[in-house]
């Protein structure tokens, strides 16, 4: 059963988040820092039964699902992984307005118990909004581990709240925890939460206020209106203003604030986080006893992942050894691929052939249509199925944030966010996934630059172009390896791209996107060992299967326009013929020819297909075909005038240029709008010509072009 969602234009954010559900059923929400088991916790209690879709308005996915316990109903609604309810990004704004208007049954807050206190500061949060909160302390077999022992009675005595330990991944405590949340959302047990108390200064302003928001809250949680109104959240405020007598609630909110500037300049939510993170604080202090020795080994191995001088070095070598894995790994299950798939092209070329069908048709839809699938498939599929599950895993491993933390000072001096170089290690995989994944960005100036720039990191479908004429051009003799000459100059190419997207994302936050970067606090979470199976399923099924599914979709009709363009001949030329003539003059700048340039634009839809593109245009083909070995790529290539001023272009150009439509759509996607996707295609491509012209003047003066 999914949630049902209704327009905030006719009505207000209590009816949004509405679910349908009988009489018998209980609405659960489930909260939680990052990296906290959350998503665990939420599949094993509902098994298969979940549902998945989009927040209204938001760039956010939602999960929920359902379980029975003890002849009782439950809906489970897991909401977006957040550090705050001060609702600081989408996902914050989700989580906040859901505990707050989602007439919630129960709420369920899951915690590390490896690093409890970091945790404590939205148990907090949600204490003040809602009675009804049951504490999961999860990862309790990783506490064991290390020597840490955690005194749940005396947490749930300070709290006020039921306290349940677990090990969701074994199933620890799961029966526990659905009895306790059945007991809670049933009113049978009935927390009394003991909110934190602050200085008597903030305590007096909330006791004056208080009556007010209880006249005009509409239900919600007094104290905590009291301390929204007094720290000034614009967006939950907006959020009030849309469900709660508008008029007058904005008139009641401007006086008090009004009164509340006058009374006090002080920094209300500094004051209020301050507190929070004391007593949380005193409570690890008194119910969490540590093995200092186990403890610190995550500290003495961030001595050096994160250190200023082994950080980034590390972080170059364990990117190196990636592409290294991914490269050399993709090359046997490609080929197997790429052999069984155009073993089927001749097989429906021989059912082509007896059924008589036109030769156009069999151009259109078996040499244009197929063979691109069959393409893209054999090249990208491969290569994402290696690379992503070994993203993945260090996403599990706690290593991402350590990679986000050593770049965050150099986003800063570009006036961009530390997160974005996650985005970027996404994008190693595919530009589209990249792009999806800016959403872990809070703020959406930075935001958008992440998304402008993420094109700069060579996807999996521009390294076989890469890897190829590297190989070609700087191997002492041509063969089929990835040799050591031809990683760095790709390793190169990467370290070229990030510094690119250093710069473009300084220019865009001076000039487009201006504004002061946003402050980057990431929690690094312990070190874990991942798990194999959500690994596979995260990775193959979300990431490759998605991207490579969008790519296809994508690459299909392009293969049909391509086969089409190169058999309709006007004179003794194809219309590929004509516009690489064209096109000559102009790409004779920039250190490339007219066929170079139109592979690269027939090659919008799916970057893999723009080699075989040129290949077909050298040859006059009339299909695309691949090459046979290096040595035979290296002998078309140089009877077609190519030096190693085109070979460098060309990689530079490959790097640098549009992104490919899969990516195109996806922006568009996320941005909503035409303006910046346009503006994502028209900055990589002037800055790709640009790089080439320079390079192209360097070696003439040079005298080596």
């Amino acid at each position: 059963m999914g949630l049902t969602f209704q327009s905030t234009q006719s009505c207000s954010l209590a009816d949004i988040f509405q679910i349908d559900k009988k009489e018998q059923q209980n609405v659960i929400a489930l909260a939680g820092n990052p990296n906290t088991g959350k998503s665990t916790v939420f599949n094993v209690l509902t098994g298969l039964h979940q549902h998945t879709g989009n927040w209204p308005g938001k760039t956010v996915v939602n999960a929920s699902g359902k379980y029975k316990y003890n002849g009782s109903d439950n809906i489970l609604v897991d909401l977006p992984g957040t550090y705050s309810l001060f609702a600081s990004s989408a996902e914050e704004e989700v989580a906040r307005d859901f505990i707050c208007f989602g007439n919630s049954d129960a709420v369920i807050i899951v915690c590390d118990a490896t690093c409890l206190e970091r945790n404590l500061n939205l148990v907090f949060q949600v204490m003040e909004l809602t009675d009804k909160v049951v504490l999961c302390i999860n990862l309790i077999d990783e506490a064991r581990k290390k020597n840490i022992q955690i005194d749940a009675k005396g947490i749930e005595k300070e709290l006020g709240i039921p306290v349940v330990l677990c090990a969701a991944r074994n199933g620890t405590g799961i029966r526990e925890l659905k009895e306790t949340v059945n007991k809670v959302a049933a009113g049978v047990m009935k927390p009394k939460p003991n909110t934190v108390l602050y200085d008597n200064n903030i305590e007096d302003r909330i006791n004056s206020i208080k009556p007010v928001m209880e006249e005009y809250g509409r239900g919600i949680n007094s104290r905590w209106l009291a301390l929204r109104v007094m720290d000034g959240d614009k967006k939950l405020l907006e959020s009030i203003f849309s469900n709660i007598n508008p008029e007058v609630f904005k008139e009641t909110f401007h006086t008090v604030r009004a009164s509340e500037v006058q009374a006090d300049k002080m920094n209300i939510r500094d004051e209020i986080t301050k507190q929070l993170y004391k007593k949380a604080e005193e409570i690890t202090d008194k119910y969490v006893k540590k093995d200092v020795s186990k403890s610190d080994r995550d500290r003495k191995i961030d001595n050096y992942i994160t250190s200023g001088i082994f950080g980034i070095p590390l972080m170059l070598l364990v990117l190196a050894f990636i592409f290294w894995v991914t490269v050399s790994g993709a090359n046997i299950p490609s080929s197997m691929i790429a052999g069984l798939l155009f073993r089927l092209e001749d097989k429906l070329t021989l059912l082509s052939n007896n059924l008589n069908a036109p030769g156009w048709l069999h151009g259109i839809l078996i040499l244009g249509l197929f063979r691109t699938m069959a393409w893209v498939i054999s090249v990208m599929l491969p290569p994402m199925a290696i690379f992503f599950p070994l993203f993945t895993i260090l996403e599990d491993l706690g290593y991402l944030p350590r990679v986000a933390f050593n770049l965050d000072h150099l986003f800063k001096k570009a006036c961009a966010h530390g997160k974005q170089c996650l985005t970027m290690c996404m994008g190693f995989g595919c530009n589209a996934a990249g792009i999806v994944s800016c959403r872990i960005i809070e703020s959406p100036r930075e935001r958008m630059i992440a998304i402008l720039t993420n094109n700069f990191v060579p996807c999996n479908g521009r390294f076989p172009t890469l890897i190829a004429v590297s190989s070609i051009f700087l191997a002492a003799k041509a063969g089929t390896g990835f040799g050591i000459l031809p990683a760095l100059s790709v390793t190169g190419l990467v370290i070229i791209g990030i510094a690119v997207t250093l710069l473009v994302s300084y220019g865009l936050s001076k000039t487009l996107l201006k504004g002061i970067p946003s402050t980057f606090t990431l929690e690094l979470p312990p070190y874990r060992i991942p798990q194999i199976g959500r690994v596979l399923y995260t990775s193959i099924i979300d990431r490759t299967m998605f991207v490579l599914w969008r790519a296809v979709i994508v690459a299909a009709p392009a293969g049909i326009i391509t086969w089409i363009l190169a058999n309709i001949y006007i004179g003794d030329l194809s219309i590929i013929g004509h516009t690489a003539t064209i096109l000559n003059p102009f790409a004779k700048l920039i250190g490339l020819d007219g066929y170079i340039l139109t592979a690269f634009l027939l090659g919008l839809p799916a970057n893999e297909i723009v080699l075989p593109i040129l290949l077909m245009s050298y040859l006059s083909t009339g299909t695309m075909i691949e090459f046979e070995s290096m040595e035979s790529l290296r002998s078309i290539l140089l009877e077609h005038g190519w030096t190693h001023l085109t070979a460098l272009n060309v990689m530079l150009f490959c790097l640098l240029h549009w992104p490919c439509a899969t990516t195109l759509l996806t922006i568009k996607k996320e941005t909503g709008s035409i303006k910046w996707t346009a503006l994502a295609a028209v900055i990589p491509t002037g800055i790709a010509i640009a790089v080439c012209f320079i390079t192209s003047i360097i070696f003439r003066i040079s005298g080596r072009a």
